[in-house]
């Protein structure tokens, strides 16, 4: 069965203890974006197993979020068909910049753990991160590919939010 734009199918649905796995591997990259000086956001991909971590990226800037990163360097080391079986995980929701990101790149299916709105209660509207009040599911719903979307992740939402407020308290 293919989706309406002749995509293969998305491959293995994740499980629920794969999720929070891979959430909690966001959180590792999420913390090595601190020591290196840059906000707590992380992301990994995640191949068509579910299993096989192709990559991770940290936060980098305000330009250059972990997810928009990661999506950039997956499209141009992995063909469209292949990527859109895989899965980008990220402790964050991803803001309207990653989400298009991620579409443009053929990423299939996208997960994340705590929602922007509740990034915005973490930060306290901290200047160094403007949330935007766009959730990544008005982005999806308005693409013409079926990018599947998982999160927010309820039981990983307080772990993802101490990290956060841990950093954004500090700042």
């Amino acid at each position: 069965m293919t989706t309406p734009l002749n995509l293969p199918p998305q491959g293995l649905t994740p499980t629920h203890e794969q999720i929070c796995r891979h959430l909690r591997h966001t959180q590792q990259v999420a913390e090595r974006a601190i020591a290196l000086g840059h906000h707590p956001f992380g992301a990994i991909l995640v191949g068509p197993d579910q299993e096989t971590v192709l990559m991770e990226q940290c936060n980098i800037d305000t330009v250059n979020h972990a997810e928009s990163t990661l999506a950039r360097m997956a499209a141009t080391n992995f063909t469209p068909e292949y990527l859109w079986g895989c899965t980008l995980y990220t402790n964050v929701e991803p803001c309207c910049m990653c989400a298009g990101t991620a579409y443009w790149a053929n990423i299939g299916r996208v997960v994340f753990g705590m929602t922007e709105h509740e990034l915005l209660h973490c930060t306290g509207s901290h200047g160094e991160n403007p949330t935007m009040s766009v959730p990544s599911r008005y982005v999806f719903d308005h693409c013409q590919k079926p990018v599947q979307l998982i999160g927010p992740v309820p039981e990983m939402a307080a772990e993802i939010a101490q990290l956060q407020q841990r950093f954004w308290a500090s700042r």
